[in-house]
């Protein structure tokens, strides 16, 4: 069962990472992106990290993916002039590319087997994987850290904004 729910997730997340690439609009794209990263985080539950797997939807599905479609809707990808200058050679080359990096990566995930996976129990027993270590660690070792990226993703956006201000 755990193998039938791994090679689940992992089609529904390869399956929307090539729809990432492959569909014309950008908002779609967006949206596969957001179905790639919910099925990451079914391959986190499976791997018994759910502290992990609810980081990935609440920050990368959500929060993140809102920024990345606040940007895409407010740099109106829509318009007539944005699908002007469209490079059709990009397209082969993409496909040359994408070709030599499934090669490339055929012999490692063939070789990979996921019941030789190494699992450390003693970890997670001595309380390092935990939830309340996690938040212990961040917000005391690494508050400034955390607060400093804070402000900067903040004043990126605000950055954003004004740029689209006066373009428009």
């Amino acid at each position: 069962m755990e193998k039938l729910l791994f090679y689940l997730f992992g089609g529904i997340a390869l399956l929307a990472a090539i729809n990432v690439v492959a569909l014309r609009r950008v908002f779609y794209s967006a949206i596969s992106l957001i179905i790639c990263l919910t099925a990451l985080s079914g391959i986190y539950m499976m791997l018994a990290a759910p502290f992990i797997a609810a980081v990935q939807i609440i920050v990368y599905a959500g929060a993140i993916m809102v920024l990345f479609l606040f940007v895409i809707m407010l740099l109106d990808p829509f318009s007539a002039s944005a699908g002007q200058d469209k490079k059709s050679y990009l397209k082969y080359a993409a496909i040359i590319l994408g070709v030599v990096a499934l090669s490339l990566l055929y012999p490692l995930l063939r070789a990979y087997d996921l019941a030789k996976a190494p699992r450390n129990p003693e970890i997670v027993a001595g309380g390092i994987g935990t939830v309340s270590h996690f938040g212990e660690v961040l917000f005391n070792e690494y508050l400034l850290p955390f607060e400093v990226i804070s402000i900067l993703i903040l004043v990126a956006i605000i950055g954003t904004v004004v740029l689209a201000k006066r373009q428009s």
